[in-house]
């Protein structure tokens, strides 16, 4: 029989052990989390140096070692920037400069096993946007055996800015303007160098981002600085022919940012200059920047470095010159739902050019009785998103590697008379299975049926590099011959099919 002693004693050692599972070891230090419902997570752990003072507007840095154990238990502060209403780049802590924060998710008790790794990048415009909200909550993807990662990466014109003085001091080797993007590397090193710790396989690394983070998907894969550090790549809504600026050159992200300089009066392109630069206070370098305001003089947004980024995605993908991994790419039905309005059918056809315009007046009002705005609707997004996911689904199918395209054109049934279609950025909830979060309760059957298909397509693409599964609609891998794409029907998931693409006569009026 145990004394009350030794019996206190292994309570002590059980309660310990069963702490430990939430201790890992990185290579900057230990880190504890917390566990919720199967899932545990690590929140807020540091992977590079606050990129503030002399590293504001420098390539991310290796953190600092830390001793003892850092509690991550709770986000990190999102990027700074002013906040944008709306569904398009949610926040969900506060804002700071100091915000290179990584967090993860696993299944509890994960730590000897090589899961499968799934890291998502945010969009929000490259001006906007955080990995806080809990519509981007890792759980669901957890509960299914993925190890989830989420991080910040910098925005606005902390992300994204370019001058003279920056050029000249070439502090990071020919690295310069994109510090967004080198985070985004950053991280995913971050990733490769201690997911296994986290029982992650990190030979099995699946990359996704919607919009921005789309966009942000196309850069990592025609980046020869990418190499080695993902396996497969998910692209909602991300566009593929242009960067998120078309052809903005170095020079000309410059001229932007003497401009900004010459605004806080900052003159000459020299040290002084930069150190002027990077003594400003954090809310004068924000300025108001948001998706509202990003077409301004002084902002440029992502630019063509000749080191990260050398070209227009379509660009570099038609050299060949590309990571050709398997992919799933789309488009939402409306994505652009909510354009610059049109007065007429002639003024909404105009982008289409004379030459097109009884072609067009065809395809988008067979009938007679489309309203302009819902056709200028169409034309924009078709442009924009749609015929540009079918341009990258091409180029990857042709290139051998596996493909799959998606259209995605549900509605939740509480936003049925707000919104003319599936707006941007509506379907992540339901990649995510975080419907919850994003409808405040307001969901219904048919709602977590859509999202319960479009999340085990995701998972069984991270897990074995093909979407299908056991009771799932078939989704054939794409080809150009039968232009095959699987649509998220806005009748529901009864209705999610594999069909010859409705739009394809649209998609090759707005074809460049």
């Amino acid at each position: 029989m145990f004394s009350k002693g030794a019996l206190f004693g292994l309570l002590v050692a059980a309660l310990s052990a069963h702490a430990d599972t939430n201790v890992v070891t990185t290579q900057s230090g230990r880190v504890a989390g917390s566990t919720d419902d199967g899932v545990e997570s690590f929140k807020g752990i540091p992977y590079a140096q606050p990129p503030i003072g002399a590293l504001r507007w420098r390539a991310p840095q290796p953190v600092h070692p830390w001793q003892g154990v850092k509690q991550a238990t709770a986000y990190g502060k999102d990027c700074l920037q002013e906040p944008f209403p709306g569904d398009a780049a949610p926040l969900g802590v506060g804002l700071s400069e100091n915000c290179l924060f990584v967090n993860v998710w696993r299944p509890a008790q994960a730590q000897a096993a090589k899961r499968p790794v799934m890291v998502w990048i945010y969009g929000g415009g490259f001006v906007n946007g955080g990995s806080s909200p809990g519509v981007y909550s890792g759980s669901e993807f957890a509960k299914q055996g993925i190890v989830f990662v989420s991080f910040n990466y910098r925005v606005g014109r902390f992300g994204f800015f370019a001058h003279p003085s920056l050029t000249a001091a070439n502090a990071d080797h020919g690295l310069l303007g994109n510090y967004g993007l080198m985070d985004q590397i950053a991280a995913l090193k971050w990733v490769q160098a201690n997911i296994e710790q986290f029982g992650g396989d990190p030979k099995n690394v699946t990359i996704f981002g919607e919009s921005a983070g789309g966009f942000s998907v196309a850069s990592l894969l025609t980046s020869t600085l990418t190499d080695g550090l993902f396996n497969r790549a998910i692209i909602e809504s991300g566009s593929g022919r242009h960067n998120i600026t078309p052809g903005l050159t170095l020079k000309q992200a410059e001229d932007s940012g003497v401009a900004f300089a010459t605004a806080n009066h900052i003159d000459g392109t020299g040290e002084q200059a930069l150190d002027k630069l990077r003594k400003l206070p954090a809310a004068k370098v924000v300025n108001g920047l948001n998706m509202a305001t990003m077409r301004v003089p002084t902002y440029a947004g992502p630019m063509i470095d000749g080191t990260l980024v050398t070209g227009e995605p379509q660009d570099v993908y038609q050299t060949g010159a590309f990571h050709k991994v398997p992919l799933i790419v789309g488009a939402n039905g409306a994505d652009l739902g909510f354009p610059p309005k049109a007065a007429t059918l002639d003024d909404a056809l105009a982008p289409l050019g004379a030459a097109k315009k009884e072609a067009a007046r065809a395809a988008y009002d067979p009938n007679g009785t489309a309203k302009p705005d819902d056709v200028a609707m169409m034309i924009a997004s078709d442009q924009f998103m749609a015929e540009p996911a079918r341009f990258v689904a091409r180029t990857f199918s042709a290139a051998g590697a596996p493909t799959w395209e998606y259209r995605f054109g549900y509605v939740a049934d509480s936003m049925k008379k707000q919104w003319p279609g599936a707006v941007h950025a509506s379907e992540i909830p339901y990649a995510f299975n975080t419907l919850e979060a994003r409808y405040d309760g307001d969901v219904t059957a048919d709602d977590l049926a859509v999202a319960n298909q479009m999340h085990a397509y995701w998972v069984n693409f991270a897990k074995h590099g093909d979407p299908n599964g056991e009771g799932l609609p078939q989704w054939t891998r794409y080809s150009a011959e039968h232009d095959n794409v699987l649509w998220f029907a806005s009748e529901g998931a009864a209705q999610t099919r594999e069909v010859a693409d409705p739009w394809k006569t649209r998609l090759d009026l707005v074809m460049p």
